[in-house]
């Protein structure tokens, strides 16, 4: 019986109320599950759909941050460049044969992800819409807390 691997499923919990980073951080999580997921012979293309999609969402939030002002900024595009780095040594390990190191790298971003959107993104987010509407970022969530029972 072979053993399902486990996934990286969105969560309202990660909205933040800023749509493009929403959004863009879907597109995060779908990456990452698709990671996660894909077999051996599709991995290559799985990195570097994700290796794009890094790029491009860590490109845009460091605009924003540059572009307004963001105080924290330095930190957080720091903290993006790192990721980057990653990414690279991973799709060269995996031009080398290892496909677990692509594993390993789902499984850090899976473990990021949730801190790095609940600190860094939020207080990005809450400075964007403060910036432009006044005011805090507004999240409408489903209930997303299941039963023990």
């Amino acid at each position: 019986m072979a053993e399902e691997t486990a996934g990286f499923d969105w969560n309202d919990r990660y909205l933040l109320g800023h749509a493009a980073m929403d959004d863009t951080h879907r597109e995060f999580v779908e990456r990452v599950d698709a990671l996660l997921r894909a077999p051996d012979a599709e991995l290559e293309q799985a990195l570097a759909a994700f290796a794009d999609h890094a790029v491009a969402h860590f490109g845009e939030e460091d605009g924003w941050m540059k572009g307004s002002g963001f105080p924290a900024a330095d930190c957080h595009i720091d903290e993006h460049a790192k990721v980057l780095e990653s990414v690279r040594e991973v799709q060269q390990a995996l031009a080398g044969g290892n496909t677990e190191v692509v594993r390993g790298l789902a499984q850090a971003l899976m473990d990021w992800f949730p801190g790095h959107a609940d600190y860094m993104d939020s207080a990005l987010a809450l400075w964007m819409v403060k910036r432009s509407h006044g005011g805090a970022p507004l999240v409408f969530r489903r209930n997303s807390c299941k039963s023990d029972a």
